[in-house]
């Protein structure tokens, strides 16, 4: 029902859902829920609560529906993506992160809690860990977040993106650096105990397969590596053998058709041990993790 005053959320929620699922948007009712909480300034739960919705605040919903019916990034329109525990700013220029990396930190805090000791003064003692392929900062202010002992180093190439995890690793202790992932913390070799890295892996053959919110909105530098999708994960092999110390461990993630191809590129390397793959929740091959002899 729409009173004198404006249309309800509700009303407004329903039509929203058919032109997003007609534009063949994934989730068209909670993109609609979270578009519109995010224009009234409030959480999701709270929108049965609001009898009406203003001509500015409808003016402003339309705007941005029609841009996420243009398969622009949900994120990008509220301007924050959640990562885990913690929330991120996001937008044009960064990759935004998806919820089956948040399995690759999770493994990387308990590996990381596996060696943790009473940090000295200095820092002497803690867990040392470094981020490759940073993007947002996601996983490092997870990392930060959980484990706040660790001694933690994130690299990103991409300006851009480095820009959004300046912002997202601010206060934390984080050490960024932007820089090729290949040589930027060359003066940690030989004593990092965990590395994580979600590398770009996919194949420039696969253009057309990718969804159109990351093929035309997250930065071709964090989606595509090669012929084969694993030009990002050979440098990160070599990369982890030279800044773990022995016994250390690395974790990377790929995509879910990689599950065989990318734990080969450590397998063949013949310098780790425990070359595990492991699945993401809706059980298809997503991060691979193994240990330096």
């Amino acid at each position: 029902m729409t009173s004198a005053a404006g249309p309800s959320p509700r009303l407004l929620v329903r039509d929203a859902v058919a032109v997003l699922a007609s534009a063949g948007v994934a989730s068209p009712e909670a993109d609609a829920v979270t578009l519109l909480a995010a224009v009234l300034g409030v959480e999701r739960s709270r929108l049965p609560l609001i009898d009406v919705v203003s001509d500015v605040d409808r003016e402003r919903f339309t705007t941005l529906l029609a841009r996420r019916a243009a398969r622009e990034p949900l994120q990008h329109l509220t301007g924050r993506a959640y990562f885990r525990h913690v929330e991120l700013a996001v937008g044009p220029g960064v990759f935004v992160p998806r919820p089956e990396t948040e399995l690759l930190a999770g493994w990387a805090i308990e590996a990381l809690r596996t060696v943790s000791a009473p940090a000295g003064p200095d820092g002497a003692g803690a867990p040392v860990v470094v981020d490759l392929c940073t993007g947002s900062g996601a996983i490092a202010r997870s990392l930060a977040d959980e484990v706040p002992l660790a001694r933690i180093y994130a690299v990103e190439l991409d300006p851009a993106a480095h820009g959004w995890a300046e912002r997202n690793l601010a206060g934390t202790g984080v050490d960024l650096r932007q820089g090729d992932m290949a040589h930027a913390v060359d003066e940690l070799a030989g004593t990092v105990d965990v590395i994580t890295c979600n590398p770009p892996y996919i194949p420039w053959e696969a253009w057309e397969s990718v969804a159109v919110e990351a093929r035309d909105h997250d930065p071709h530098l964090a989606l595509f590596s090669g012929d084969d999708g694993l030009d990002a994960i050979r440098v990160v092999e070599d990369v982890a053998a030279r800044l773990l110390r022995p016994g250390g461990v690395v974790g990377f993630e790929h995509a879910d058709a990689q599950g065989e191809s990318a734990p080969a590129v450590f397998v063949q390397a013949g310098r780790w041990t425990e070359v595990r793959d492991h699945a993401d929740l809706a059980g298809r091959p997503r991060y691979t993790t193994a240990r330096l002899r």
